[in-house]
């Protein structure tokens, strides 16, 4: 039939906001069907016998068969529109998907990123909380050692004025012993001074007929010179003071020996 080589023709527009709409296509004038003319019944004579004429086309209702090559026409451009929207369909819900993959990809950049920043700030505080935390305990040793020094000092410089207040007791103690001794050795020089003045005015008187001469001259002699030196300090002469008195003593002895054994001969 005229369909089958009939052509279609689909149009597709698009609006303002780039969306798609199709346009149906006009059916093209379809040209006239030809019928054939209807032959003329022919005569025959009865005698030969003829075999029967082929039965006469029907006659063609136009009418129907304009509303068959419509319902084809108007069948394939429906078939048409269908694919164009499914094509139209696919490629938005590729655009659709790509556009959520970009987007998606975009996102997990974004938080990467946003993910990274605050990795970096919180390592950032971190280590300069480490670094506070370092000084901190820095300072907190170096306070408890410079308690320590400090404590140790008070020990020591406890220690030292215990030390200080001993020592000043004993140079009190000691100064008074010296003190002491020096009084001792000078009321000894005194009297020792005395004794051997009364010796030797008890020997003059006595023995007039001998010569006088000093008792341990040189030791007398020294042990002045060595008050005169130490003035104050007697007892640096106790050693000369000692063996001056053993001297003193020795003449005392050789002097009275003769007088005895005069007085006994006599």
């Amino acid at each position: 039939m005229g369909a089958n080589n009939s052509t279609r023709r689909v149009s597709f527009e698009s609006d303002e906001n780039e969306n798609i709409t199709v346009v149906k296509g006009i059916r093209p004038p379809v040209e006239p069907v030809s019928l054939a003319p209807v032959p003329e019944p022919m005569v025959v004579p009865e005698l030969i016998s003829v075999p029967p004429p082929p039965p006469a086309a029907p006659p063609v209702d136009e009418e129907a068969l304009r509303k068959t090559i419509t319902d084809e026409l108007y069948k394939g451009m429906e078939q048409d529109r269908a694919k164009a929207e499914q094509e139209l369909q696919a490629w938005v819900e590729s655009e659709k998907t790509r556009a959520a993959a970009q987007a998606q990809d975009a996102a997990q950049s974004q938080v990467k990123d946003e993910v990274s920043r605050i990795l970096s700030v919180e390592r950032a505080v971190a280590q300069e909380s480490i670094q506070q935390a370092v000084i901190r305990e820095r300072i907190a040793t170096e306070d408890e050692r410079l308690r320590a020094q400090l404590f140790e000092i008070g020990r020591k410089a406890k220690q030292l004025g215990a030390r200080e207040a001993d020592l000043k007791k004993q140079d009190a103690f000691y100064r008074e012993q010296v003190a002491r001794l020096e009084e001792r050795s000078a009321q000894f020089y005194k009297v020792t001074t005395e004794n051997y003045h009364n010796a030797a005015d008890q020997v003059n008187t006595k023995f007039k007929r001998y010569e006088t001469y000093p008792v341990c001259a040189d030791l007398q002699g020294q042990i002045l010179a060595c008050y005169k030196e130490n003035v104050g300090k007697t007892l640096n002469c106790s050693n000369i003071a000692a063996l001056y008195l053993q001297c003193v003593n020795n003449s005392k002895q050789n002097v009275h020996a003769p007088s005895w054994t005069d007085d006994i001969t006599s």
